[in-house]
């Protein structure tokens, strides 16, 4: 027999969803048939699976030890030590800033992601146990291109996890991004237009007008600091489809420094060339929370911020800053920084 008295990492959930975790490798239909015999119980009574569970229930599997270990896997991948950026963390949560290069979640099951790196943190930290694994695994709510730096979120408990990804799915949080991109862009815009996305080449195309299979797409974009070839932007995503900033500025004539899918080709090689840089200069770079009531109160109307990694940073300060100081008959200042929203 085994009793499992439920934490608050898995409260909040149906006692089947609880279960099939728990006892991963066994089918529904097992399940249902020990709940319905009663070798399966939630706080010593019959049970059916539509439970709610909370903090404190008691669950016991009245099956044989060897059936449980058949049953319950935990596969734990060995990773490569990595050192996460971590620029907001609570009990509930945590917010990492993502290096460009890093997947946020796999794309195939050798890969190591993001999840992978925030799981070795909690298990060597000791904010999570191996046992704990078998009924939740934490895990981001938001994703990145690979090579797209700046803010993930992740939850470190289920009912943290829950929260926050519901606040992306609603748009109840607002989406900053930075991005240098080619051309002088002097004043602020809100740009509409469609998306489509082409699952072969993993590429989309933009249009005015709405096409079959198209989604519309909404893009708010302020400069921060222009030079003379090159422009800082800030973004505030209105939509978030899949390569929306990217795509969309490129549309317009404003490609991403560095983007190899959107950008321009002379550009890229010159970034390159001059800074080493061989992928786009977009950042996600604040988060603006809402009022939040509990477990995320602690978010409440906060903002989240990441700095810019180096390379970034030292682009602009040579296309923008160096530049205008030089127009300007005086040394190079950087003072932006990360700019305020």
């Amino acid at each position: 027999m085994k009793a499992i008295t439920i934490t608050k990492n898995e409260a909040g959930q149906r006692l089947d969803k609880m279960l099939s975790k728990y006892l991963n490798l066994a089918g529904k239909g097992f399940l249902y048939k020990m709940m319905r015999k009663k070798n399966i119980t939630l706080n010593g009574k019959k049970c059916d699976g539509s439970e709610r569970l909370t903090e404190g229930d008691q669950v016991k599997l009245f099956l044989s030890d060897e059936t449980i270990e058949k049953f319950s896997q935990v596969h734990i991948q060995k990773v490569s030590k990595q050192s996460l950026h971590i620029v907001y963390e609570d009990e509930n949560v945590l917010f990492i800033n993502k290096p460009a290069g890093m997947l946020s979640q796999k794309a195939k099951d050798t890969d190591e992601s993001l999840v992978e790196y925030i799981l070795d943190y909690l298990l060597t930290s000791r904010q999570l146990k191996e046992e704990e694994l078998k009924s939740f695994r934490p895990s981001v709510c938001n994703r990145l291109d690979r090579n797209t730096s700046g803010l993930v979120a992740a939850g470190k408990t289920l009912a943290g996890l829950q929260g926050l990804s519901q606040l992306f799915r609603n748009r109840n949080l607002h989406k900053y991004y930075h991005c240098l991109v080619k051309g002088q862009v002097k004043e602020r815009c809100r740009i509409k237009g469609f998306l489509k996305k082409d699952e072969k080449t993993n590429q989309v195309s933009i249009s005015k007008e709405e096409t079959d299979g198209s989604l519309p797409i909404e893009t708010e974009y302020t400069p921060l600091a222009a030079g003379e070839d090159f422009t800082l932007l800030q973004v505030l995503l209105i939509t978030g489809r899949s390569h929306q900033i990217r795509a969309h500025l490129a549309s317009i004539g404003h490609p991403i420094a560095g983007d190899p899918k959107y950008g321009d080709k002379k550009v890229n090689v010159y970034m390159k060339q001059k800074y080493g840089i061989t992928a786009q200069l977009l950042h996600s770079a604040v988060l603006v929370f809402p009022d939040m009531q509990p477990p995320l109160s602690n978010l409440s109307k906060i903002t989240v911020s990441a700095p810019l990694p180096p390379l970034f940073e030292k682009a602009v300060k040579g296309e923008i800053n160096e530049r205008k100081a030089a127009q300007e008959g005086r040394e190079t200042v950087w003072e932006h920084g990360i700019p305020e929203v």
